[in-house]
This record gives C-alpha cells, structure tokens and sequence, in this order.
C-alpha cells in the first residue's frame, strides 16, 4: 500500500471532507526527536494537560502531546471547527456497559464521522471514517516481550509466532499485535476483551477478520508494524498521507518515502 507525500503544510486546510462510506482516512506523522517549546498546549483540554504532564520521561510526554494536538487540528479540519473546540466524549463498553467504550466527537451534523489514535515507537496515526475505526502502530517488540505476550493470542496466532525464525518473529507478532489490537479498538473494547478470543491472522489476503469487519495492514516499514480495522466489507482502499511535524510548530525531519 502506498502513503502519498505530505499534504498538509503549515497552514492547515479549514476544511476536510468526511470520508465516503466504507472509505478511512489515515494520517501518520513521525515524532521529531528533539521536542519542541513551540508547542500550543492550550488547544488540548484539562484532562489532556493533565494527562501529559503525568508522564515521567520527557520523549512520552512529547509524543502523547504532538499525538493529541495532530488528533485535534484533524478533526477541527473534518468537523469545521478550531481544535480547542473539539468536544470528546467516550461510547458504553460493550463488555461492562461503563462510560469508557470508544472514543468519540460530538458531532451535530448527518453524516457520522468515527475516529481512532494510536501512538508507538515515533510515530502517531490518526484514522477518520464514517464507520466505527481502529487504528494501531507499534514499533517492533524486544523478543521477550514476544515470547510473553505471544502466548496470549489465539492458538493460531502463537502458532504463526512460534513457526517464524528468530529474526522476523519481532515482526510477525507486530503485524499479528496491531491488527488485534486496531480490531479491539474499532468494536470498542481494547485490550479490555480476552486476545484468544479472535483470529484474525497477519494476512490480510487470507481473509481472516470478524464477520462485518475488515482489517488493513498498512505499513511496509522495518521499525514499525500499523493496522486499521473497518466495520464495513467494502473493499475502497484507504488514503494515507504523512503529516509534517513543522504544522504543529516544530522543526520538520526527514520523511519517509513511500511504502507499499
């Protein structure tokens, strides 16, 4: 699959259309090393504030902050607002009925707009649809996290880990990990539902994803492994598109080319 150069510069469009039916909208961006004073941090709400300075290492707290400012100016661009205005509220759990399902946007308009982030090793994805979404982007795991989390997929995912060579199980269990975990996310639990309860495999081609469901893998690179999970089974490729880190007022840094 194929990610397009940058389309967003420093000024940012007012405006994005919402995506077609069965269509995702998908936007990377790579974290810069160095994190920046220029940040605005008074476009992210309270909690969000609060939630960044919890953080103990500097790099976390400078990755979740550039992750919920590029999550905000999309969504003011989709929604047609500025994205301090950006109102986040969370769907019932489908496992316990609780406030803390899947994030959502207030949103007064007809046409339903869903998204999802993820954040790991430097990057940050965003998907926007207009079907419930999940997205995830992991940077490949040490290989004991392999062997301890591997255990807990369903059997024939650990099977599909355990018959790979010792240098690409890092990758297979990431292909593996981010497409369950994009899976989860779109239906709204996270890892709050059991991993061996589903197989959805780490090829797409074989066709294993949840009935009404369709599970993407999305990058080609050697650091990372991303997927995006759809409820629809229309088949509409998704866009992806790099952001450029300069648009949230730090230095830009060489880009990827494209993937495929």
């Amino acid at each position: 699959m194929t990610a397009t150069a940058p389309v967003l510069p420093a000024d940012w469009p007012a405006s994005l259309p919402a995506p077609a039916d069965g269509a995702a909208d998908l936007w990377i961006l790579r974290v810069p090393e160095e994190a920046s004073a220029a940040l605005d941090l008074s476009v992210l709400d309270e909690h969000e504030r609060r939630r960044a300075s919890s953080f103990v290492k500097d790099r976390d707290r400078h990755r979740y902050t550039m992750a919920h400012l590029t999550l905000r100016r999309l969504l003011g661009a989709y929604l047609g607002v500025p994205a301090e205005a950006v109102r986040f509220h969370s769907e019932p759990c489908p496992c316990c009925g609780g406030p803390h399902g899947r994030p959502a946007v207030a949103r007064a308009a007809r046409t339903p707009l869903h998204f999802s982030l993820s954040h790991g090793g430097d990057l940050v994805l965003v998907g926007v649809a207009s079907v419930p979404i999940g997205v995830d982007v992991e940077a490949l795991p040490e290989l004991e996290v392999v062997a301890e989390l591997g255990a807990a997929l369903h059997h024939a995912e650990t099977r599909e880990v355990e018959a790979a060579s010792p240098e690409d199980s890092r990758s297979v269990f990431a292909r593996l990990w981010v497409r369950k975990e994009a899976y989860l996310k779109g239906i709204g639990t996270g890892l709050g539902r059991d991993l061996d309860l589903d197989y959805l495999g780490e090829d797409p081609a074989a066709g294993d994803a949840p009935p009404g469901w369709r599970i993407v893998n999305l990058l080609d690179l050697p650091d990372h492994a991303a997927a995006a999970a759809l409820h629809t089974r229309r088949t509409v490729p998704p866009s992806i598109r790099w952001l450029d880190p300069s648009s949230l007022g730090t230095a830009p840094e060489p880009r990827p080319g494209p993937t495929h």
